[in-house]
Protein backbone atom coordinates (compact mmCIF):
# COMPACT_ATOMS: atom_id res chain seq x y z
CA UNK A 1 0.00 0.00 0.00
CA UNK A 2 1.41 3.39 -0.45
CA UNK A 3 0.54 6.02 0.92
CA UNK A 4 1.89 9.82 0.47
CA UNK A 5 1.11 12.41 2.85
CA UNK A 6 3.92 14.72 1.78
CA UNK A 7 4.97 15.53 -1.68
CA UNK A 8 7.94 17.31 -1.00
CA UNK A 9 10.31 16.11 1.27
CA UNK A 10 13.88 17.71 0.27
CA UNK A 11 15.84 14.47 0.49
CA UNK A 12 16.44 15.45 -3.73
CA UNK A 13 17.35 18.93 -3.04
CA UNK A 14 21.07 17.06 -3.80
CA UNK A 15 20.01 16.12 -7.00
CA UNK A 16 19.56 12.67 -6.06
CA UNK A 17 16.35 10.07 -5.52
CA UNK A 18 15.62 7.11 -3.52
CA UNK A 19 15.64 3.91 -5.47
CA UNK A 20 12.90 1.24 -4.29
CA UNK A 21 15.68 -0.37 -1.94
CA UNK A 22 17.14 3.10 -0.32
CA UNK A 23 20.08 3.07 -2.42
CA UNK A 24 20.38 7.01 -3.74
CA UNK A 25 21.61 7.73 -7.10
CA UNK A 26 21.79 11.04 -9.21
CA UNK A 27 18.87 12.61 -10.86
CA UNK A 28 20.43 11.79 -14.23
CA UNK A 29 21.31 8.20 -13.48
CA UNK A 30 20.21 5.95 -16.68
CA UNK A 31 18.03 3.71 -14.15
CA UNK A 32 16.47 6.82 -13.39
CA UNK A 33 16.22 8.20 -16.76
CA UNK A 34 14.76 5.09 -17.86
CA UNK A 35 12.29 4.73 -15.66
CA UNK A 36 11.32 8.50 -15.95
CA UNK A 37 10.76 7.76 -19.57
CA UNK A 38 8.37 5.23 -18.51
CA UNK A 39 6.41 7.86 -16.28
CA UNK A 40 6.95 9.92 -19.80
CA UNK A 41 5.00 7.44 -21.92
CA UNK A 42 2.70 6.73 -19.41
CA UNK A 43 1.30 10.26 -19.49
CA UNK A 44 1.44 10.44 -22.91
CA UNK A 45 -0.85 7.15 -22.75
CA UNK A 46 -3.45 9.20 -20.90
CA UNK A 47 -3.54 11.96 -23.37
CA UNK A 48 -4.07 9.87 -25.96
CA UNK A 49 -6.99 8.11 -23.55
CA UNK A 50 -8.76 11.69 -23.68
CA UNK A 51 -9.58 10.93 -27.11
CA UNK A 52 -10.53 7.19 -26.86
CA UNK A 53 -12.45 7.06 -24.04
CA UNK A 54 -15.57 7.81 -25.38
CA UNK A 55 -15.45 6.03 -28.95
CA UNK A 56 -12.82 3.27 -28.56
CA UNK A 57 -13.91 1.96 -24.95
CA UNK A 58 -12.25 -1.50 -26.10
CA UNK A 59 -9.44 0.03 -27.10
CA UNK A 60 -9.30 2.76 -24.01
CA UNK A 61 -9.80 -0.36 -21.83
CA UNK A 62 -6.70 -1.97 -23.30
CA UNK A 63 -4.77 1.48 -22.87
CA UNK A 64 -5.76 1.76 -18.88
CA UNK A 65 -4.26 -2.09 -18.22
CA UNK A 66 -0.72 -0.98 -20.19
CA UNK A 67 -0.79 2.16 -17.81
CA UNK A 68 -1.00 0.27 -14.76
CA UNK A 69 1.23 -2.11 -16.08
CA UNK A 70 3.71 0.54 -16.84
CA UNK A 71 3.67 1.70 -13.18
CA UNK A 72 4.45 -1.80 -12.35
CA UNK A 73 7.44 -1.49 -14.60
CA UNK A 74 8.74 1.72 -12.97
CA UNK A 75 8.46 0.01 -9.63
CA UNK A 76 10.32 -3.13 -11.24
CA UNK A 77 13.47 -0.77 -12.41
CA UNK A 78 13.23 1.59 -9.26
CA UNK A 79 13.92 -1.75 -7.19
CA UNK A 80 17.08 -3.18 -9.04
CA UNK A 81 18.17 -7.02 -8.08
CA UNK A 82 20.66 -7.14 -5.36
CA UNK A 83 22.15 -7.07 -1.98
CA UNK A 84 19.96 -4.55 -0.60
CA UNK A 85 16.27 -5.64 -0.36
CA UNK A 86 13.28 -3.31 0.48
CA UNK A 87 11.22 -4.31 3.33
CA UNK A 88 8.28 -4.77 1.06
CA UNK A 89 7.29 -7.67 -1.89
CA UNK A 90 9.33 -6.36 -5.16
CA UNK A 91 7.30 -5.82 -8.04
CA UNK A 92 8.60 -7.25 -10.77
CA UNK A 93 6.65 -7.52 -14.81
CA UNK A 94 5.79 -10.90 -15.67
CA UNK A 95 5.12 -12.77 -18.77
CA UNK A 96 1.53 -12.78 -18.46
CA UNK A 97 1.42 -9.04 -18.59
CA UNK A 98 3.80 -9.66 -22.18
CA UNK A 99 1.28 -12.33 -23.21
CA UNK A 100 -1.96 -9.54 -22.95
CA UNK A 101 -0.09 -6.89 -24.67
CA UNK A 102 0.48 -9.18 -27.54
CA UNK A 103 -3.04 -10.48 -27.64
CA UNK A 104 -3.72 -7.54 -27.39
CA UNK A 105 -2.16 -6.15 -30.78
CA UNK A 106 -3.01 -9.31 -32.43
CA UNK A 107 -7.21 -8.42 -31.75
CA UNK A 108 -7.00 -4.65 -33.12
CA UNK A 109 -3.93 -5.82 -35.88
CA UNK A 110 -6.65 -8.36 -36.92
CA UNK A 111 -8.95 -5.66 -37.91
CA UNK A 112 -6.51 -3.73 -40.05
CA UNK A 113 -5.51 -3.46 -43.74
CA UNK A 114 -1.84 -4.70 -44.83
CA UNK A 115 0.76 -1.41 -44.38
CA UNK A 116 2.03 -0.41 -48.13
CA UNK A 117 3.80 2.14 -46.80
CA UNK A 118 5.68 3.67 -43.83
CA UNK A 119 2.96 6.16 -41.80
CA UNK A 120 3.22 8.90 -40.79
CA UNK A 121 2.72 10.19 -36.97
CA UNK A 122 -0.82 11.89 -37.37
CA UNK A 123 -4.18 11.33 -38.88
CA UNK A 124 -6.67 12.16 -35.70
CA UNK A 125 -5.72 13.86 -32.37
CA UNK A 126 -6.14 10.50 -30.69
CA UNK A 127 -3.59 8.71 -33.38
CA UNK A 128 -0.91 11.39 -33.17
CA UNK A 129 -1.13 11.14 -28.97
CA UNK A 130 -0.33 7.67 -29.85
CA UNK A 131 2.72 7.35 -31.50
CA UNK A 132 4.05 9.95 -29.39
CA UNK A 133 3.38 7.55 -26.73
CA UNK A 134 5.33 5.13 -29.36
CA UNK A 135 8.23 7.23 -29.44
CA UNK A 136 8.33 7.90 -25.76
CA UNK A 137 8.35 3.70 -25.66
CA UNK A 138 10.92 3.31 -27.59
CA UNK A 139 13.15 5.72 -26.20
CA UNK A 140 12.68 4.19 -22.74
CA UNK A 141 13.25 0.73 -24.27
CA UNK A 142 16.78 2.42 -25.61
CA UNK A 143 17.66 3.48 -22.43
CA UNK A 144 16.62 0.08 -20.35
CA UNK A 145 18.90 -1.77 -23.16
CA UNK A 146 21.79 0.42 -22.20
CA UNK A 147 20.88 -0.46 -18.80
CA UNK A 148 20.55 -3.92 -19.20
CA UNK A 149 24.14 -4.04 -20.96
CA UNK A 150 26.20 -2.88 -17.65
CA UNK A 151 27.47 -5.75 -15.89
CA UNK A 152 26.57 -4.18 -12.83
CA UNK A 153 22.40 -3.24 -13.29
CA UNK A 154 20.00 -6.09 -13.45
CA UNK A 155 17.56 -5.87 -15.43
CA UNK A 156 14.72 -8.52 -16.47
CA UNK A 157 13.98 -9.81 -19.76
CA UNK A 158 10.44 -9.46 -18.88
CA UNK A 159 11.02 -5.44 -18.92
CA UNK A 160 12.63 -5.52 -21.94
CA UNK A 161 10.04 -7.47 -24.04
CA UNK A 162 7.24 -5.72 -22.41
CA UNK A 163 8.40 -1.85 -23.29
CA UNK A 164 8.95 -3.62 -26.59
CA UNK A 165 5.44 -4.73 -27.08
CA UNK A 166 3.93 -1.51 -25.51
CA UNK A 167 5.73 0.38 -28.75
CA UNK A 168 4.28 -1.89 -30.90
CA UNK A 169 0.92 -1.73 -29.37
CA UNK A 170 1.04 1.69 -29.43
CA UNK A 171 1.89 1.64 -33.10
CA UNK A 172 -1.00 -0.72 -34.26
CA UNK A 173 -3.78 1.06 -31.95
CA UNK A 174 -2.47 4.39 -33.62
CA UNK A 175 -3.80 2.92 -36.98
CA UNK A 176 -6.91 1.28 -35.28
CA UNK A 177 -8.05 4.72 -34.14
CA UNK A 178 -7.40 6.19 -37.50
CA UNK A 179 -10.59 4.38 -39.27
CA UNK A 180 -8.46 0.92 -38.89
CA UNK A 181 -5.61 2.40 -41.03
CA UNK A 182 -7.97 4.43 -43.65
CA UNK A 183 -6.83 7.63 -42.14
CA UNK A 184 -3.62 6.84 -42.31
CA UNK A 185 -0.97 9.15 -43.20
CA UNK A 186 1.07 7.50 -45.69
CA UNK A 187 5.03 8.46 -46.03
CA UNK A 188 5.63 9.20 -49.89
CA UNK A 189 9.23 9.17 -50.06
CA UNK A 190 10.87 12.21 -51.68
CA UNK A 191 7.63 13.21 -52.06
CA UNK A 192 9.73 17.24 -51.63
CA UNK A 193 12.43 17.28 -53.93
Amino acid sequence: MVVLNKIYTKTGDDGTTALGNGERRKKFDLRVAAYGSVDEANSAIGMARIHTVESHPELDKMLQSIQNDLFDLGADLATPEGEKRPEYEQLRIVSSQVNRVENDIDVLNDKLQPLRSFVLPGGSAAAANLHLARTIARRAERQIVELAEDRVEKVSPEVLKYINRVSDFMFVAARYVNNLGAADVLWVPGKNR
